[in-house]
């Protein structure tokens, strides 16, 4: 079965954003390669040549990954309606331990809680404009 992996870009803080998402769900950057690293067959301006061509978080058997995107071609809405990223967690603790984490300093758009559903649910927004779901399905 092919893995779905989610891919998001960033303007110019992508490693920022992975950092603090590392600090949240832990493990290790499984690669980087920043613009500079690509050589003259992809010239970027001087003052983008550190920022993020790729970037992986592995997180259990999935990859988040991630790019800026080069001011050259133009800036990402970090507000749009995006796709959420949802997470499916194996307790409720690992629930709330996610879901504050990533939260911090973002905006909490359905508190985590029981939901009519059956399963323990919460999404927001975090600091970096990124959407999230979080959620613990005891069946």
């Amino acid at each position: 079965m092919a893995a779905i992996n989610p891919h998001i870009n960033f303007n110019g803080n992508a490693e920022e954003a992975f950092t603090f998402y590392r600090s949240v769900f832990g493990g290790e950057f499984a690669k980087i390669i920043r613009f500079k690293d690509l050589g003259p067959d992809f010239p970027v301006e001087a003052k983008e040549e550190n920022k993020i061509m790729h970037i992986e978080l592995r997180i259990g058997a999935n990859v988040l990954i991630a790019n800026d995107v080069p001011e050259s071609m133009g800036r990402t809405n970090e507000n749009e309606n995006r796709s959420k990223i949802s997470i499916s967690t194996e307790s409720r603790e690992e629930a709330d331990k996610v879901f504050y984490g990533l939260s911090a300093g973002g905006q909490i758009e359905g508190p985590i809680g029981d939901s009519p559903w059956g399963s323990y649910f919460g999404c927001f927004r975090d600091k970096y404009g990124i959407e999230w779901i979080v959620e613990f399905d005891p069946n």
